[in-house]
């Protein structure tokens, strides 16, 4: 499957940019590439400090920032992607960059990874063979 992507969507890329060029010229096909890519190196950053701000006031209140970080993965991984030339690799990486429609995927992302982990909570004490109640003194 993944090989498959890997081979298919720059070929995928490459029919969109040609199709684009014979739309409107070679010119202005590599310029609107440009520019895509600038605002979207524009959004990338106005929504990676976004993020970050968020995550030091999950964590100053005491909380794990995991939509946060789940954010923070996804606007990276929106930067890549309008790093790579291409129309269809920059169009979904804007919709990666909107909060609305980040929503969505972290809604999708965070579902597929519930049903993938499993979390154990682990506790320790200073002795296993007692306890401490809450006076601090040991019981056996």
């Amino acid at each position: 499957m993944l090989l498959g992507l890997i081979l298919v969507v720059p070929v995928i890329e490459l029919v969109v940019i040609l199709k684009v060029a014979g739309g409107i010229g070679v010119p202005e096909t590599i310029a609107l590439l440009l520019v895509v890519s600038a605002v979207g190196a524009w959004l990338c950053k106005r929504e990676g400090l976004g993020v970050l701000r968020r995550i030091q006031k999950a964590v100053e209140r005491g909380e794990m920032p995991t939509r946060q970080l789940v954010d923070g993965g996804l606007i990276l991984f929106a930067g890549a992607l309008l790093i790579t030339p291409g129309f269809l690799s920059d169009l979904v990486g804007i919709l990666l960059l909107l909060p609305p429609t980040r929503a969505v995927f972290r809604t999708a992302l965070m579902a597929a990874i519930g049903r993938r982990v499993r979390v154990t909570t682990i506790t320790t004490a200073r002795n296993l063979r007692g306890y401490i109640d809450t006076s601090g003194s040991e019981r056996p």
